[in-house]
């Protein structure tokens, strides 16, 4: 007779299930990248029908049936954790009617595909009367989520990207955040201003950088057999483990946004690349979060990308590609890594006044979807809030303000909490892995990543989603997440 009979039907849906998300996931990619314009309607539309289609395989009343068989079955410690991330997957989807996921799916799809244009001719009135729509739908969501658990719209939402992290939490460390980060800013802001910098002469020819990039991702172990790299108009990480696509952007007047895109993409690909194979297709191979999906990206773009003995390592690779000019002395290259200079852009941003970046969109995503505000309301409230964190006024620069990210184009409120959160959770992680590898400032200086990447295999990549992330976070570093380590990594680099 077969063992655990409700749980092996679960494990052959949640199998059938990841098959249909690794095509959309490609599906997505390709619209990102290399779609012609002319197919964005009829993509949309298969995509939408995808997501459908998931959310019936994932609803059907025997799926909560199994569920709950499942419950008292003779389950190792594994499967007990899959079946947790299973329950949670059929909870959080079954809140919601077939028709809302049908309709936020095009939305969001018609939103970001006219984003593309609008946001380089600066329109924000076309802009935002798609992204009412999304707006709306997202709210309908929320509602749903918020009183099936009990809490606050915004809250329900936050929990889909972070499970167990609340806007009250946040507001915790934010507010700890807020206490002693302007202040550190400022003074970053003095002590350079008294330094010299030679800026990088471009131009910087496209093929250049992208070859410069490449080297940089297979410096960081990325495996070219399972995944690639590409151009889109925001960068990011996508695809499934097997097959992972990251994009970059590139101007050729500026040579490190691009390269540096690369490496913050590497550190999520490497990520994706090595989450547990033995459980494929499963809940619990999935990434735990996407704060500690972010932690990955920054560990690898700030912690170590932007560290001295990187930048040591990474020099001789742009001599080999854009020559010897005076930016690229040993000395000024790294200084001009870890400048400090508040602006516009979040991508481009430094990681001092990265968090301002992140806390503005928060607020402003909360009391949206908290119904606290409206679409209308966006762009003074962005530009007061630039203007108090950074100085700088986004008064009527939409595509520089208000429409510089994706995110929200396809309803994707409660995801950027998770940078901060991320740059956080880096920060306590390096310190862990330092601590345990005495050697590592050496290793990194001659390109020796070995002891490094194996530390993070082990206390992370290795465990997907079997742990929480208070538990897979206190297991890799003795704690759960303390802020200290981070104020600690920018005042021990800066100041």
């Amino acid at each position: 007779m077969q063992k655990n009979v409700a749980y092996q039907e679960l494990t052959r849906t949640f199998q059938r299930l990841s098959r249909f998300s690794h095509l959309s996931s490609i599906a997505s990619w390709d619209m990102f990248t290399m779609m012609p314009p002319g197919g964005s309607a009829a993509r949309g539309e298969a995509l939408a029908e995808m997501s459908v289609l998931q959310h019936q395989i994932l609803t059907d009343k025997k799926v909560g049936d199994w569920l709950a068989a499942a419950q008292s079955e003779d389950l190792n410690d594994v499967e007990q954790a899959n079946l947790r991330e299973m329950t949670r997957h059929y909870q959080q989807a079954s809140l919601l009617p077939e028709s809302l996921v049908e309709a936020k799916s095009l939305a969001g799809s018609k939103c970001e595909h006219a984003w593309r244009s609008q946001r380089p001719a600066n329109d924000w009135q076309g802009f935002s009367a798609n992204l009412k729509d999304v707006v709306r739908l997202s709210r309908e969501e929320a509602r749903l989520r918020a009183e099936a658990k009990g809490c606050s719209p915004y809250d329900a939402l936050l929990d889909i990207f972070e499970p167990d992290m609340t806007s009250a939490r946040l507001d915790v460390l934010f507010a700890d955040m807020k206490s002693w980060l302007p202040d550190l800013l400022a003074k970053v802001v003095e002590k350079q201003s008294q330094q010299s910098f030679v800026p990088p002469q471009g131009p910087f020819a496209t093929a250049d950088q992208r070859e410069l990039g490449l080297e940089a991702m297979k410096m960081l172990g990325f495996d070219f057999n399972a995944g690639r790299l590409d151009v889109s108009a925001h960068p990011f990480c996508g695809g499934v483990p097997e097959d992972v696509r990251i994009t970059t952007r590139y101007d050729e007047d500026e040579l490190l946004s691009a390269l540096f895109g690369v490496v913050h993409e590497t550190g999520h690909a490497r990520y994706e690349q090595n989450l547990p194979r033995a459980w494929a297709g499963q809940p619990i191979a999935q990434a735990r979060s996407t704060a500690i999906h972010e932690s990955q990206s920054l560990f690898f773009e700030m912690q170590l990308g932007r560290s001295n003995a990187f930048l040591k390592h990474l020099l001789p690779a742009v001599h080999a590609r854009f020559g010897s000019q005076a930016a690229f002395s040993e000395e000024n290259f790294i200084a001009w890594n870890q400048r400090v200079k508040p602006g516009y852009i979040r991508v481009d941003a430094d990681e001092v006044s990265y968090p301002a970046h992140v806390v503005l969109r928060y607020e402003i995503e909360r009391a949206l979807i908290n119904g606290e505000i409206e679409v209308d309301d966006i762009p003074a409230l962005w530009d007061e809030k630039m203007q108090a964190w950074l100085g700088l006024s986004t008064k009527d620069n939409y595509r520089n303000g208000c429409m510089q990210d994706i995110h929200w184009t396809d309803g994707g409120f409660g995801y950027f909490p998770s940078y901060t959160l991320g740059a956080m959770y880096a920060a306590q992680l390096f310190h862990a892995a330092k601590t345990a590898l005495p050697g590592l400032q050496a290793s990194v200086v001659d390109g020796d990543f070995s002891a490094l990447f194996d530390w993070l295999r082990q206390n992370i990549w290795q465990h997907g989603s079997r742990f929480s992330t208070s538990q897979l976070i206190t297991q890799a570093t003795g704690e759960d997440l303390n802020i200290r380590y981070f104020r600690e990594h920018l005042t021990a680099r800066y100041l």
